[in-house]
């Protein structure tokens, strides 16, 4: 099933760049051994690393090399899961399951309450580390460490709070209850652009929830996965709990594969593109698995012309710039009303040139926009740039591969493209935006609305009347609808997640705990005698 090759590393498949590797391997060149980044060992790091956990650390499969992509230089490598050990990891999961979920709900909000705090205490290297490997700013890389920490707040609360129903029965005597209980093993497929929050959020409410989890990372971020278990195994252990309540079990395409088609995994959590989410969804249905899919976006944020424009400059340049485009709610859309078009563009080109000024080492703390995270993007990011211009694209800005160490593309603004131009119809993971011009809110909704998937989408107003017709049935079809702020930047606090070919799935907050639960609609009989529903008679 070569649908995972987007979860494989792009370097294994560069002959030249393996031999560069191996050299440098060879005279043990790794990162890890330059002070610089003195910060890997205090992660309990070494140069090479175990990548499966279900209590205890044992791999047997390949080793894969991590690579910084602000200068193509290896971190450490990774021994990765082969199918014996990830089999092992899902035995040992069950069975600590047996033991987890008799553990009543509040308890194991005390154990995710002692997960959060862990990570306070490793805050700035594990976000440097998410900095380094995955390529965003390291505030970017600090913050989504800072998610985790958040989502186990939130979860130490709802260990509380899992609420019930009771509904009044038409047969005297009757009682009907509702009640929720935990499905098992929960199977976690996280992507390299998010490799420790989205994580966070599956398994801080699985937790609770009382599920135990299995979780394979992205492997060009397998070091944010073994760090990020370390983390949580030291909880885990000093509270003499099993350790596979949360496995670990990296690797490449077979692991994946064999999580989606393994029947003992209850749920399967996948976060990518939705190619590749379409067919775990399907691979899933076919045993009656349950899925929870939070694919790609293509994203937009609507200008009308009551909006503030200052307060739109600020917003798009994030939007579109940050993680230098390789965020799932990344902006990929503006769309603007005729009447303030040029004001716009040419504000935006403006903060685009202060922008790159400062491009950079994403551990820099002054820097503001870093690299793509491998040599893949880079490449779909020149064939975008490719046909945009041959379908008759104009470039506003920027365009170009940068010529210096590591994976560096100019932020690009596109104009002169249908709204409905196959290139801007399809979500292309790099830091492209396509500026449209429309008429009136009605034709602006509707080009929103015209792209496949709907994850996130905004509009900068100032008329009430905009606002309410833009959250209306007849405005976003997207899961995130935002007024003046732009499409990315979600709090932990509401239900993450999109419509369409993005999937449908909910993580994080408000009622996104059920996905992780079973419904049982209960009826109990407290009477001497049977009476039946409907008022049927069967005497």
């Amino acid at each position: 099933m070569t649908m995972y090759y987007l979860n494989s590393s792009p370097l294994k498949h560069l002959k030249f760049l393996k031999n560069v590797h191996f050299c440098l391997r060879k005279n043990s060149s790794f990162l890890i051994n330059d002070k610089k980044y003195s910060f890997l060992k205090e992660l309990g790091l070494n140069e090479e690393n175990v990548g499966v956990y279900d209590g205890n650390w044992d791999a047997n499969g390949n080793i894969t090399t991590s690579y910084c992509p602000a200068n193509g230089l290896p971190i450490a490598t990774v021994r990765n899961g082969n199918i014996e050990d990830f089999n092992r990891c899902v035995s040992n999961a069950l069975e600590a399951w047996m033991i987890w979920s008799d553990i009543p709900a509040p308890k194991r909000g005390e154990i995710v309450r002692q997960i959060g705090c862990a990570f306070r205490q490793k805050l700035e290297p594990l976000g440097k580390l998410v900095s380094l490997e995955m390529g965003k700013i390291v505030g970017e890389g600090i913050g989504e460490v800072q998610e985790y920490i958040d989502i186990c707040d939130y979860a130490v609360g709802l260990s509380r709070m899992f609420n019930g129903s009771v509904f009044p029965s038409e047969r005297p005597n009757h009682v009907m209850l509702e009640q929720w209980n935990p499905l098992g093993l929960v199977g976690i497929i996280s992507a390299f652009n998010f490799p420790v929050a989205v994580y966070g959020w599956n398994s801080a409410i699985s937790m609770v929830c009382g599920n135990v989890v299995i979780w394979k990372g992205a492997p060009t971020t397998s070091l944010t996965s073994v760090a990020t278990t370390k983390i949580v195994a030291s909880v885990l252990e000093k509270n003499n709990i099993p350790g596979a309540v949360l496995s670990l079990c990296t690797g490449d395409v077979d692991i994946g594969v064999s999580m989606v088609k393994d029947k003992r995994v209850n749920l399967v959590s996948f976060t990518g593109s939705s190619s590749v989410g379409h067919q775990v969804g399907v691979e899933v249905q076919k045993r009656f698995g349950r899925v929870l899919l939070e694919l790609g976006g293509n994203n937009a944020i609507i200008v009308t012309p009551d909006a503030n424009l200052e307060m739109v400059s600020q917003s798009v340049v994030f939007a579109c710039c940050g993680t230098a485009g390789q965020r799932c709610t990344t902006t990929r859309r503006l769309i603007l009303h005729k009447s303030i078009y040029n004001t716009v563009l040419v504000n935006l080109v403006k903060a685009y040139s202060n922008v790159l000024k400062r491009l950079g080492d994403p551990l820099d703390i002054t820097t503001l926009y870093g690299p793509m995270h491998s040599l893949t993007a880079v490449k779909n990011f020149k064939q975008t740039i490719s046909e945009a211009i041959e379908a008759g694209g104009q470039i506003e800005f920027g365009g170009k591969v940068l010529d210096r160490t590591g994976y560096f593309v100019e932020p690009t603004i596109i104009s002169g493209l249908k709204y409905d131009s196959p290139v801007v119809c399809r979500e292309t993971f790099a830091p492209i935006v396509y500026v449209l011009k429309y008429d009136n809110l009605e034709e602006a909704i509707a080009w929103n609305n015209n792209v496949d998937q709907g994850l996130s989408s905004s509009i900068f107003t100032n008329d009430v009347g905009t606002v309410f017709k833009w959250i209306g049935h007849k405005g976003s079809d997207c899961g995130i609808v935002n007024v003046n702020i732009p499409t990315n930047g979600a709090e932990i606090g509401g239900a993450f997640g999109g419509e369409k070919h993005t999937g449908g799935g909910r993580e994080s907050g408000s009622d996104s705990w059920k996905q992780y639960m079973r419904r049982s609609t209960i009826t109990i009989n407290h009477g001497s005698g049977l009476t039946l529903a409907q008022g049927i008679k069967f005497e």
